[in-house]
């Protein structure tokens, strides 16, 4: 059986926008705990995201995946000085997988200064069992 790669070097009728990191959407860039991680200490008391360029203030979708797996939450969703980073205050149970999504296609209120949204982001990780 023989595959075959193809490579489109079409150009564009108009010119697209140069792409620039001014000029395109907000990434995840880190995240602690860091998503994969399976031990992550049950007395973690909140969840940090950071992304490639300064947010919109008071704007976040921290977005479940399902009832079990969302943290409790101990306060609101706050960004940091640097308004890069956004904290969520949570309580972690021992021995438990976490998933949270940061922004979806419906809820998406993580977005820049300039208000373009974010690339939506799932955030998993399990607590060590003690």
């Amino acid at each position: 059986m023989q595959s075959v790669l193809f490579l489109s070097l079409m150009l564009p009728i108009q010119q697209a926008a140069a792409v620039t990191l001014d000029n395109v959407a907000p990434v995840v860039v880190s995240t602690r705990p860091v998503a994969g991680s399976a031990a992550v200490s049950p007395k973690t008391t909140q969840i940090e995201v950071t992304f490639s360029k300064t947010m919109g203030n008071n704007s976040w979708s921290w977005v479940r995946v399902s009832k079990d797996s969302f943290p409790e939450l101990t306060g609101k969703p706050r960004y940091l000085k640097d308004v890069r980073t956004c904290v969520l205050p949570v309580t972690l149970k021992a021995n438990h997988t976490y998933a949270v999504w940061l922004n979806t296609q419906k809820f998406n209120g993580f977005r820049d200064h300039k208000g373009r949204k974010a690339i939506p982001y799932l955030l998993v990780f399990r607590t060590a069992a003690r």
